[in-house]
C-alpha cells in the first residue's frame, strides 16, 4: 500500500513508539489522527507534525461506545480510514503472589487487560470497519492494521504476568484476525518490540540500561523508536505480509529476570 494521501489512525500516538510511527507515516504522506489518553503530549504531536498533516482525540481505547463514535468523526472529517497502528498501552510489575504472600491485585490485572489487550480490538474492529468501506487499490488491498504486542509475549519476565498476558493475547489474535478480514481485503500484522529507547526506559539508572543492553546480541544498543516506526511503514508498503508477528529486539532472549 502507497501511503501518499492515506488516513492512518495511530493509538499513542502522543508519545514513545506511538509518536515514532506517526512521524514514520506522516514523512511517508499519510494524514496521523493521533489518539492518546495525554492531551498535552497529542496537541504537542499535532504542532510537530502540522495540523495539515494530523489531528488529535482524546480517547479511553477501551470504551466501545467513545470509539465508535470517534471513528464516526474520523470518517465525517476525514472520509476514510486505510492505516490503523495500535500502540496504546500500560504495564505494571507485579508478581502473582508478592513477598508478603498476597495475590496479585486483580482490579490492576483487569485494568491491564482492558487498555491493552481489549482496547487494541476495540480499535481495530471499528478500524477494520472503516476501512471495509474503502474502494481497494490495484493490488485487492482497502486497509492494513498493525498491532503491537512486546518480546514479553515470549519470554516475559517475573512481574510482567498480567503485562505479558496482554501482549501474548495480541499476538494470538493476529492470524485469525487476518483470516476474518482477508475477505475485505485487509491485511493484520504484529510487531513485537524489544528493549526500546523511548523516554520511559531512558529515565532508567543508567546501570540498568547497562544491564540490559549487555543481554542484547547485536546490535548492543537499545531499539530506537525511529526503527519500530520503520517497520510500521515497511509493513504497510508490502502487501504480501500478512498474519505475521515480526520481533524487533536485536536476537534478544530476555532472562527470567
Amino acid at each position: 500500500m502507497n501511503l501518499h494521501s492515506k488516513v492512518a489512525v495511530v493509538t499513542g500516538g502522543g508519545s514513545g513508539l506511538g509518536r515514532a510511527a506517526s512521524q514514520a507515516l506522516a514523512d511517508g504522506g499519510a494524514t496521523v489522527v493521533i489518539i492518546d489518553m495525554n492531551a498535552e503530549a497529542g496537541a504537542k504531536a499535532v504542532e510537530e507534525l502540522g495540523a495539515n498533516k494530523a489531528h488529535f482525540i482524546q480517547l479511553d481505547v477501551s470504551s466501545g461506545t467513545d470509539v465508535e463514535a470517534a471513528f464516526d468523526k474520523i470518517i465525517a472529517d476525514l472520509g476514510r480510514v486505510d492505516i490503523c497502528v495500535n500502540c496504546a498501552g500500560i504495564g505494571i510489575a507485579a508478581k502473582t503472589v508478592n513477598r508478603e504472600g498476597e495475590p496479585h491485585n486483580l482490579d490492576h490485572y483487569r485494568k491491564i487487560i482492558e487498555v491493552n489487550l481489549i482496547g487494541t480490538f476495540n480499535i481495530a474492529r471499528c478500524a477494520a470497519a472503516a476501512m471495509a468501506r474503502n474502494e481497494a487499490d490495484e493490488k485487492s488491498e482497502k486497509g492494513i492494521i498493525i498491532n503491537t504486542a512486546s518480546i514479553a509475549a515470549f519470554d516475559g519476565q517475573m512481574g510482567q504476568v498480567a503485562y505479558s498476558a496482554t501482549k501474548g493475547g495480541i499476538v494470538g489474535m493476529t492470524l485469525p484476525m487476518a483470516r476474518d478480514l482477508a475477505s475485505l481485503g485487509i491485511r493484520v500484522n504484529t510487531i513485537a518490540p524489544g528493549v526500546m529507547a523511548t523516554p520511559l526506559m531512558l529515565s532508567a539508572p543508567q546501570p540498568v540500561q547497562d544491564g540490559i543492553v549487555s543481554n542484547i546480541p547485536f546490535p548492543k544498543r537499545l531499539g530506537e523508536p525511529s526503527e519500530f516506526g520503520q517497520l510500521v511503514v515497511q509493513m504497510v508498503e508490502n502487501s504480501y505480509l500478512n498474519g505475521e508477528t515480526v520481533r524487533l529486539d536485536g536476537g534478544v532472549r530476555m532472562q527470567p529476570r
